[in-house]
């Protein structure tokens, strides 16, 4: 066995060329395997094996050790299992960067919709509008700090780009994200400083088949990947609570809003 280690090349079983060139750790295989100096050199595919054999100096060690990338997790699980939590913990130990997907794409199309989106935020808004539209429109006849104007401008429709139409249509009906969407956002991650010397755990990410197939064919392979698996009961049990929560405040809110039109009305009448 140390006869066998002693013949591998200075990355082992990863491809050094995807070292080199992506400082990922992707392993190699054994059908694109080439010697260089009595090493064996496993690579990921036939071309990186052709390109190691061009020139096999610029990717093999020589005054000191090859460096290693750091560590990159993707951390998956359904919604309310508790990923974020988890990551936010695991990040604070390990001193890496913790990226919450959705809430990176909520934050690129944030300063055009001015508020975020998807199936939760929108329920939410609805019910706002639906109970208290009259409420509203009352207050805004007595008060002088509010005009038709205003009201009628924070509506207005904004423009997205192709990209971030993408994004909003993920966010909200979860539409697949187009690879060239992904590639100005992922990519990053991998190959820019600073992620690319600290590390990360991304949250919530790959989250589908083919956003998994992306991450292969670009060649992003995670250190380790971690699926957090938990029980309706207990999903149920952790986002209840907070959503009961928010209904009571919104409940409250609008007696007091109605308390508060109730005042008026006596004072106008005065």
């Amino acid at each position: 066995t140390k006869e066998k280690r002693r013949q591998m090349g200075d990355t082992k079983h990863f491809c050094p060329v995807s070292l080199k060139e992506n400082f990922v750790l992707y392993p190699g295989l054994y059908e694109h395997a080439a010697k260089y100096q009595e090493k064996i050199y496993y690579f990921s595919t036939s071309e990186n094996r052709d390109k190691f054999l061009k020139n096999p100096e610029e990717y093999v060690a020589h005054n000191e050790p090859i460096q290693a990338p750091p560590l990159r997790v993707c951390l998956l699980g359904t919604h309310g299992s508790g990923k974020t939590t988890c990551a936010r913990q695991i990040a604070e130990k390990l001193g890496i960067f913790h990226i919450q997907f959705e809430e990176y794409l909520q934050e690129l199309i944030l300063p055009k919709t001015k508020v975020k989106v998807g199936p939760y935020f929108d329920e939410e808004l609805e019910e706002d509008d639906n109970k208290m539209p009259i409420l509203s429109q009352e207050l805004e006849d007595f008060s002088q700090h509010t005009t038709k104007t205003e009201t009628e401008k924070s509506k207005q429709e904004v423009e997205l780009t192709d990209e971030e139409e993408a994004i909003k249509a993920n966010l909200m009906d979860n539409q697949a994200l187009p690879p060239e969407v992904l590639d100005n956002i992922v990519l990053d991650w991998w190959k820019k400083e600073p992620f690319r010397s600290t590390g990360f755990i991304l949250d919530g990410f790959p989250r589908t088949l083919d956003e998994a197939r992306y991450l292969s064919e670009r060649g992003l392979c995670p250190d380790v990947a971690v699926y957090i698996q938990v029980e309706e009961s207990d999903v149920l049990d952790r986002l209840f609570p907070p959503r009961l929560k928010k209904w009571k405040e919104r409940q409250h809110k609008k007696m007091e809003n109605k308390k508060k039109l109730k005042d008026l009305k006596a004072k106008m009448r005065v």
